[in-house]
């Protein structure tokens, strides 16, 4: 890695949109290029919505990559990327064979909120057994609102409100894998913010 490239990163890691944005531009078309999508997914899957997902992830991410470990900015893409996919394709073949705790019961607008945490109960240490319904409740809104709007706005008609994914794709203008993938990383997100104890004391997350 040269001088100059050394630089980007490191404008990118410290908060320069613009230099991620121009690491993105140089680095994402290969990264596409790459993408090997099965026979299966491919009317369902486009590369370049593996893409438009993973430069959200990427924004979020940057302050993560470590150039001094020895892996290129484009590796690290290509992680991503590839992760992504791989949700993608976890999240329809899901929609073939259905998971009881992949989906919260129809029900009013509490108890989705409720439901939604208990997906993560098992595995964040929150002290939840000891706020009342309506407190959790505000929790759960409180780390909603703190998603990125894409993170927030999928949580909220997929899992909140209980659309079809064909009707949250159409929302969201994105195809149906794209919105698996986004789902994904929002209940990753979101797992890490309700995981954080100052979501329940008070303090910002």
């Amino acid at each position: 890695m040269n001088e100059q490239d050394l630089e980007v990163i490191r404008n990118a890691i410290g908060g320069d949109t613009k230099a991620i944005s121009d690491l993105l531009g140089r680095h994402g078309p290969a990264v596409e290029r790459t993408l090997r999508i099965g026979s299966t997914w491919q009317a369902m899957i486009e590369p370049a919505d593996v893409m438009q997902v993973t430069y959200l992830e990427a924004f979020l991410r940057i302050k993560t990559f470590d150039p001094d470990r020895g892996t290129s900015f484009e590796a690290w893409l290509r992680r991503i990327a590839e992760n992504n996919l791989r949700d993608a394709v976890k999240g329809l073949s899901r929609k073939k064979q259905p998971q009881p705790r992949d989906r919260i019961k129809p029900g009013g607008y509490e108890d989705s909120l409720v439901g939604l945490y208990e997906m993560f109960s098992a595995s964040i240490s929150t002290p939840s057994h000891k706020v009342a319904r309506s407190e959790l409740c505000k929790v759960v809104e409180s780390a909603i609102d703190a998603l990125p709007e894409r993170y927030a706005k999928v949580i909220r008609l997929y899992d909140l409100e209980g659309r079809p994914i064909e009707e949250v794709a159409s929302e969201l203008e994105r195809s149906t894998g794209a919105v698996h993938m986004l789902r994904a990383r929002a209940q990753d997100r979101l797992r890490e913010v309700l995981g954080s104890p100052s979501i329940f004391f008070g303090t910002n997350p």
